[in-house]
């Protein structure tokens, strides 16, 4: 369900890089984007990925207006492909969203350089 929902139907999509307490309920989690990175929780739509150590299980928490919803992800072959060296919350793009669903990074490899001369 989730990797076919549509990117654009979020107001914004956020993850947090780093290892996060699967264990983790709803409280915790908001605190977590409340406390540490001051964003603001209560806008609709406004979804916050997190992902444990083995990265096998996803975490999103999305405040809908009236309450929160608390959903988790679990694949069962791959790995999701998480920033990890980072201890900060990203924000992610409709595209990167997708690529993090299909098990892509969501940093391209191939960046786009200015080269100073040629050959």
């Amino acid at each position: 369900m989730l990797k076919d929902t549509d990117p654009k139907s979020f107001h914004a999509i956020y993850v947090v890089c780093g290892f996060t307490d699967m264990r983790y309920g709803i409280d915790t989690l908001a605190a977590i984007i409340e406390n540490r990175y001051r964003l603001p929780l209560f806008i609709p739509g406004t979804l916050f990925l997190f992902c444990g150590r083995n990265a096998k299980r996803i975490k999103g928490l999305v405040w809908e207006g009236d309450g929160f919803l608390l959903f988790t992800k679990r694949v069962e072959i791959v790995r999701f492909s998480w920033p990890r060296t980072s201890v900060e919350a990203r924000s992610l793009s409709p595209i990167q969203f997708e690529w993090l669903m299909k098990g892509f990074p969501i940093d391209p490899k191939i960046r786009l350089i200015t080269p100073e001369r040629s050959a």
